[in-house]
């Protein structure tokens, strides 16, 4: 069968990566791609939010099943489209997306079906916004509602701080024109964050391993948010008891929640949880793989991709049997100097044959120059290792990240370290 995965990053890579594995597929393509995943698919030039060209293109290359990476396309409503066309599309419906494309109609969904969450207000004016701060004891949490690739999120301790966060979303357009257009204001919650992915057809809901992500830029999580400096899977914190908690409370209320709004999500729903003393709370949701915890994710993944994602579109994933390895992986994400903010572009990565052989190096922000491999994003690469154990999988991870280089290279280097004291 012929595949085409819709994306540029990490994320994407780790797709096409764990898609080859499948003995059912024949040929894969990715749109756009980057310099990795050239090395395993064939890249063609349609950006991802080109719904009309992947659409043309899907056609004309009889392509059996499309897997889309990125929530942009998915809030435009790419599976509408594609299954409108009697096309095969791995992804939730553009309604559904919306739980990721707006933050305050997720907030507003997870009240409704008492999902526990943090206490929150949404608005669109900005007196009014900046009144409730002035009302509200800090700290406090300010939130672009719309997508913002990871960085509209802004934690203050101080209610100028608070003050100022609502202008930068609201006026200033920080974050983009229409992730600006509504803030949500919530409370604080303290404790350890935890993803937990899950693949669902609409009926059954199976969690994958659960991971931890890193998002701020610096070690100790200091600095700005980031897309992800690096996730481990799986994580400790995550005992069993809590597991059922989770599945209990919020991804069966979720789904639950989404059939009563004839919602359909056929893909993978990711929710974002804050492990806190009165119990885990969401943070967030996301309505496709996550960047970077896919990387570590589906490094323990056993079963085959594909005949899952075949499931779960034909709503029989009651009928799969979903296998994980045993053990640890580990993402270690090497960034551009500057990232989350302005960054060089076209430095050239050596050391790349040189990481260990059973480690993955899944390429996020990369272009080939000159037929070099050379850095074209914020986040370069996810450097993936697994081992028997978390540590074991830290060290391969950081060992061969030591031997990469391009200019302005970056990194955390605590990754997984939460994981050691749980």
């Amino acid at each position: 069968m012929k595949v085409l995965v819709v994306g540029s990053g990490g994320r994407e890579h780790a797709l096409v990566w764990k898609i080859a594995q499948s003995d059912r597929v024949d040929q894969i393509y990715c749109a756009p791609g980057n310099a990795g995943i050239d090395q395993l698919a064939t890249c063609v030039g349609i950006k991802a939010d080109d719904i009309d060209g992947l659409l043309q293109f899907a056609k004309e290359q009889a392509i059996d099943l499309t897997v889309v990476g990125p929530e942009v396309p998915l809030t435009a409503g790419i599976v509408d489209v594609f299954t409108a066309a009697g096309l095969r599309v791995f992804g939730p419906s553009k309604d559904a997306a919306q739980l990721e494309g707006s933050k305050a109609l997720a907030k507003h969904f997870m009240a409704k079906y008492n999902i526990p969450t943090a206490k929150y207000a949404a608005f669109t004016d900005e007196r009014e916004a900046l009144q409730h701060v002035r009302d509200k004891n800090c700290p406090l949490v300010v939130k672009a509602s719309g997508l913002a690739a990871g960085k509209g999120v802004i934690i203050c301790q101080h209610i100028a701080d608070a003050l100022d966060a609502v202008r930068r979303v609201l006026v200033d357009k920080e974050f983009g024109e229409e992730a600006g257009k509504q803030v949500v204001i919530e409370e604080l919650l303290e404790g350890e964050e935890v993803s937990v992915l899950a693949f669902t057809d609409g009926k059954t809901i199976v969690p994958m391993v659960p991971s931890q992500d890193h998002k701020r830029i610096f070690d100790g999580d200091e600095g700005p948010n980031t897309g992800g400096m690096g996730a481990y899977a799986p994580a400790p914190v995550y005992t069993p008891e809590l597991h059922e908690i989770v599945v209990k409370d919020i991804l069966e209320p979720t789904l639950k929640g989404l059939n009563k709004h004839g919602w359909q999500f056929k893909g993978v729903i990711y929710a974002g949880l804050m492990i806190t003393q009165h119990g885990p709370k969401v943070l967030e949701y996301n309505v496709r793989f996550g960047d970077p915890e896919t990387q570590p994710v589906l490094s323990l993944l056993e079963t085959d991709l594909v005949e899952i994602m075949e499931a779960i579109i034909d709503q029989r994933l009651d009928e799969i049997e979903i296998k994980w390895k045993k053990g640890a992986a580990v993402c270690v994400v090497m960034a551009a100097q500057g990232y989350p903010g302005n960054y060089k572009k076209g430095e050239v990565i050596t050391g790349l044959d040189d990481v260990e052989a059973d480690v993955v190096v899944f390429h996020a922000g990369t272009e080939l120059l000159d037929g070099k491999v050379a850095t074209s994003g914020g986040r370069v690469l996810g450097v993936t290792a697994v081992g028997n154990d978390l540590p074991e999988a830290i060290a391969k991870a950081y060992n061969s990240v030591d031997k990469i280089n391009f200019t302005s290279a970056q990194y955390r280097k605590d990754i997984g370290t939460k994981g050691l004291k749980n």
